[in-house]
């Protein structure tokens, strides 16, 4: 078995590319993850780089920037190449199935670490503002506190 869930803040803003062939978009970003540590310990944080494919990685070069909270599902992939210095060098990344975007907005909203919670956002007046412009994407529909069944 081979999965991964991870829960963690970018590094930077995602980095978007095409395979020529098939046009198909590939992001890459970081994010921090805390390790839980004991009382005196020092604090350990890791980061692993992250690849998703097709629509959900032209979603995070869209929405996701640093500093942003984000989920993400896959699995480990391992890797080699040569570098400059005739080194082989491994890596390790993570390959997303699914990333949740745990915090909303425009990448070019960074106030607040790139975050508008919710208190703070703009209410909502019927047909007078649009889900996109409280930064929610394409098909969603914003929901209100009240809204939330728990």
């Amino acid at each position: 078995m081979n999965s991964v869930v991870l829960i963690g803040r970018l590094t930077r803003d995602p980095e978007i590319r095409y395979i020529s062939e098939s046009q198909m978009a590939v992001a890459t970003f970081t994010v921090a993850i805390d390790r839980p540590v004991r009382s005196g310990q020092e604090k350990k944080t890791d980061f692993p780089r992250v690849t998703v494919f097709g629509r959900q990685a032209e979603n995070c070069e869209r929405f996701l920037a640093k500093g942003r909270l984000v989920g993400v599902q896959g699995r480990i992939q391992t890797g080699s190449y040569t570098n400059k210095d005739g080194n082989t060098v491994y890596t390790t990344d993570v390959v997303a199935d699914r990333v949740e975007f745990l915090e909303w907005g425009d990448r070019n909203d960074r106030a607040g670490g790139g975050y508008q919670s919710q208190s703070s956002r703009p209410a909502r007046q019927e047909n007078n503002s649009s889900d996109r412009d409280m930064g929610v994407p394409e098909g969603f529909q914003a929901l209100q506190d009240d809204d939330i069944p728990f």
